[in-house]
């Protein structure tokens, strides 16, 4: 899938251009082919032995552009990337 290609792996920047990771996966609407949200890592070493669990879920209405990089509207604080941890792990 050609979407696939071109976001797996960019760069995610936050509204002050710091790296919040790379883009791990993508979740997509299959009734409408639309993109729902980017699931970001964090990256580290334990993320690319695949043991990591440090994974954002970012809705694609914070998304601001899709370039080199992702670009998003605002900064997402740490907690809330622990509240979507949590979640991920129930």
């Amino acid at each position: 899938m050609r979407l696939l290609d071109d976001i797996i792996g960019k760069e995610v920047l936050d509204n002050t251009a710091s790296v919040m990771g790379k883009v791990k996966d993508i979740e997509l609407d299959t009734s409408s082919n639309k993109l729902e949200s980017i699931i970001v890592t964090k990256g580290g070493i334990s993320e690319s032995i695949g043991i990591s669990k440090n994974e954002i879920i970012v809705p694609f209405e914070m998304i601001k552009r899709v370039g080199d990089k992702i670009l998003l509207k605002k900064t997402i604080d740490d907690a809330e990337i622990m509240v979507e941890e949590l979640e991920n792990d129930l």
